[in-house]
């Protein structure tokens, strides 16, 4: 076994805390910059401006989970889905970089997929519980 497969743990700690950082921020952002804006936002994007909750819940519930590692695999789901619609309906258009790209909701986005896959590791909730989501 090599050194480096001894700290795969912290490789995912890394992962979640720094992926749930920048999830919770962005979901907090939506709440205290007043959510009915936001969901304005999103009508004129031709998303039902309902799924703004769905959007925080995404983001700030589902950052939460994932900076504690409960029930991972579904809160990087979560993220998965919310930044492919973010990259999709918001930044496409204006390319991989520059003002307004998709590489940033691209970077958080592949973070969540690796989560899905791999789970929230041993220094987590989900592992301490005895989950397969750890694993």
């Amino acid at each position: 076994m090599c050194f480096l497969d001894r700290l795969q743990p912290l490789g995912l700690l890394i992962l979640r805390l720094t992926l749930g950082a920048i999830m919770i921020a962005h979901g907090w952002q939506k709440i205290a910059g007043h959510l009915h804006g936001f969901m304005g936002v999103l009508a004129h994007l031709g998303i039902p401006p309902w799924m703004g909750y769905l959007v925080v819940a995404a983001e700030l519930g589902g950052g939460i989970l994932v900076v504690v590692g409960l029930l991972t695999r579904l809160a990087a789901f979560s993220i998965c889905i919310d930044m492919l619609v973010a990259i999709f309906k918001v930044h496409l258009h204006n390319g991989l970089t520059g003002q307004g790209g998709f590489e940033f909701p691209l970077a958080c986005g592949a973070i969540a997929f690796a989560l899905i896959f791999f789970g929230a590791g041993p220094i987590s909730i989900d592992h301490a519980r005895g989950s397969k989501s750890a694993r």
